[in-house]
């Protein structure tokens, strides 16, 4: 039982790990409109897009995991001497901002 305890944690951390990626800034820039998205509180240039004439056409946001920890499963667990029974789980929960600029 045990052993399908730790394969369990195993594929867990791995799941929640595969699926993060880091926390970035992004630019997808056709003719007429450009979608930026900002990750955590990063700084963006949307006020340089503005400056230069651009309108925010839509915005929305998301909730988003912006970094993770490790901790005990148990109570009894020493992180230190076992560790199969460390799992991962968000530390820190940010904000996703998605802009709509057009011309």
């Amino acid at each position: 039982m045990k052993l399908h305890k730790r394969f369990s944690y195993i594929f867990i951390i791995f799941f929640l790990i595969g699926g993060c990626k880091a926390p970035e800034n992004k630019v997808t820039e056709n003719e007429n409109s450009i979608e930026i998205i900002v990750s955590c509180g990063e700084d963006s240039n949307l006020e340089s897009y503005i400056n230069e004439g651009w309108t925010i056409k839509q915005e929305y946001s998301e909730e988003k995991v912006c970094s993770w920890k490790t901790v005990a499963a148990t109570k009894d667990c020493n992180l230190e001497k076992d560790k199969g029974c460390k799992i991962v789980k968000p530390d820190k929960i940010g904000e996703e901002k998605f802009y709509l600029l057009e011309k």
